[in-house]
């Protein structure tokens, strides 16, 4: 390669490059393909100057996402957009690598031009969202303007800085992999919610407080049947300064619900009076009789959590959950072929505490194929065995649930991760459980789908279900930890790269689900790269297709070799 192209390389890294007059960006105008865009493509727009406490931030790499393509479906009426969007367009990229440019005069001292960040999307002001890429201009622009909002928000400073040698879109991915990552960082109470209101429902013949005597709610609503509990709860909460409610008033949203008893009609009655983060604590006196309908998509998006014991101890159900793979466990992975399924499979072979055996799933043998290809070298070189398997492969259910059962040698999985969006992927996960195992239902479920589930197994055996949503910046932070320590190598999420002309493109592969892994854009090439996947870059570009890695993965190398050609 020319020196002329090293030294442009190395202008671009340090940001000593001259702006062009004009700044390149994809608008949203509102619901529909129709209106990505102007003509269906990208516009100019004057290249914006920082304002004092600005900066103007050049964006490097952008993954697309899928909720681009929910907001592209919904327009004005999704949740994050809070805009006439025909007279202040929405343009999108919140998975974004960027480099600053140019500092307002009040920043000089904290920016320099050169200095590189990524950033938490979910930008907070006042309590109102401002998300990066829906709000605030997004990665899908050349440049952008980078305010007070994203550098004093509520938590802070959403930006994340990475170190000057970073492949820029390994770090750009650390987005989406702070929300794989934060499902497996989770943190649930185990004791009653400090301050908060707790329910006791049910008989209580029989049952103890236990180590809840030490715990300090504001209030307890008592509504049992067994006088013996119910004085004993009164004399504690009496000595200890904690108000009692005689009876529920039928509108509390309540922070822990404690049932003592077995009715499972009552259960599912109840269940949707937990308030965001509350806990449910079945006291089994017996097993239910019957399957309880929980909210599942509650269960992901409001941090709820479902425990139990058969002791008559019901403070036992409050042990800490075991949130991390078990290490050589038996590890099930549904939707293993999708994006996100991928950076599942991927954190579980390459973390040091690992499964010992990976059972990778997924509806279809056509979109598992690639995975085995790409994975089956890894799982050998770490040790862990690997079995991918399709739906398709089988005649019906039963022959499918038959064949996993067999897989775990017929006692159940220790983590079951759930890509797919499905009340059935979750039943059949409920089915197939060990002793003490986790069910992180990681798929977005909307808000009041109900699923029935058989919960006496987390009373019985201490399974556990849980679910988040998005990340946080200290997430992020972890999240690029693990990148620059080389303990996840983020770059084998991508399945094809673009320029910015590609957006239009981009966005409608991951809407078709055409490809298994990332589309990541690169805004800043002066050459146009339309969508390219990754097996097909030697057709295109030979000399960097022949910088990916043996399985054909992207790799920094990949990258610089890009820039190089293309800058």
């Amino acid at each position: 390669m020319s020196k002329e192209s090293e030294q442009k390389l190395e202008q671009y890294r340090k940001a000593n490059m001259p702006l062009p007059a004009t700044n390149r960006l994809w608008p949203l105008y509102g619901a529909g393909w129709e209106n990505l865009g102007k003509d269906g493509g990208p516009i100019d727009l004057p290249m914006p100057k920082p304002g004092p406490d600005e900066l103007l931030v050049r964006h490097d790499a952008v993954g697309i996402c899928f909720s681009d393509i929910k907001v592209i479906r919904a327009g004005e009426n999704h949740p994050r957009i809070h805009r006439n969007m025909k007279e202040q367009p929405v343009v999108l990229g919140h998975e974004v690598a960027l480099t600053v440019v140019d500092v307002g005069e009040n920043l000089r001292e904290q920016y320099q031009p050169g200095d590189r960040f990524i950033v938490q999307a979910d930008i907070y002001i006042g309590g109102r969202p401002y998300a990066y890429g829906y709000e605030l201009q997004g990665g899908f622009s050349k440049y952008s303007i980078v305010d007070w909002r994203v550098l004093n928000g509520d938590h802070g400073n959403y930006l994340v800085p990475v170190k000057p040698d970073d492949g820029y879109a390994e770090v750009a991915l650390c987005e989406p992999w702070a929300c794989v990552e934060a499902s497996y960082t989770v943190v649930y109470r185990t004791s009653w919610q400090e301050g908060g209101t707790v329910w006791l429902i049910g008989d209580g013949r029989g049952v103890k407080l236990g180590k809840a005597v030490e715990w300090r709610p504001a209030k307890v609503v008592l509504d049992v049947s067994d006088l013996a509990f119910a004085e004993a709860v009164r004399a504690w909460a009496h000595t200890n300064g904690v108000a009692v409610q005689e009876d529920d008033d039928g509108t509390t949203q309540y922070d822990d619900i404690v049932v003592l008893g077995h009715d499972a009609a009552l259960c599912e009655r109840i269940f949707g009076r937990l308030a965001q983060g509350g806990i449910f604590n079945l006291v089994l006196d017996q097993p239910l009789a019957q399957p309880v309908a929980v909210d599942i998509g509650r269960m992901h998006y409001d941090h709820l959590l479902v425990v139990g014991t058969e002791t008559s101890d019901l403070s036992a159900a409050y042990a800490p959950v075991r949130t991390q793979l078990k290490a050589g466990g038996r590890c099930w992975i549904l939707g293993a072929a999708g994006p996100m399924g991928q950076m599942h499979l991927l954190r579980a072979l390459s973390m040091p505490e690992r499964p010992a055996k990976i059972v990778a799933t997924n509806l279809h043998r056509a979109r598992m194929e690639p995975v085995r290809k790409q994975f089956t070298r890894l799982a050998a070189e770490m040790g862990v065995e690997i079995v991918f398997l399709s739906r398709d492969e089988f005649p019906d259910d039963e022959a499918f649930l038959e064949r996993m059962r067999a897989e775990a040698d017929g006692e159940g999985y220790d983590d079951i991760v759930i890509m797919a969006p499905s009340t059935e992927a979750v039943q059949q996960a409920s089915m197939l459980t060990a002793a003490g195992a986790v069910i992180n239902v990681f798929a977005g479920l909307a808000r009041g789908t109900m699923v029935r589930l058989d919960l006496n197994p987390v009373a019985q055996h201490g399974v556990r279900y849980t679910g988040t949503s998005g990340s946080s910046i200290e997430d992020l932070r972890r999240m690029r930890d693990l990148v620059e320590s080389r303990q996840l190598p983020t770059n084998h999420s991508v399945a094809a790269i673009a320029g910015l002309e590609g957006v239009a493109e981009g966005l409608r592969a991951v809407a078709e689900g055409r490809f298994a892994g990332k589309v990541v854009i690169y805004p800043n090439l002066s050459k146009p790269l339309p969508l390219t996947p990754l097996s097909e870059l030697h057709k295109v570009l030979p000399s960097v297709a022949a910088k990916l890695d043996a399985d054909g993965m992207w790799t920094k190398e990949a990258e610089e070799e890009l820039l190089r050609l293309m800058l």
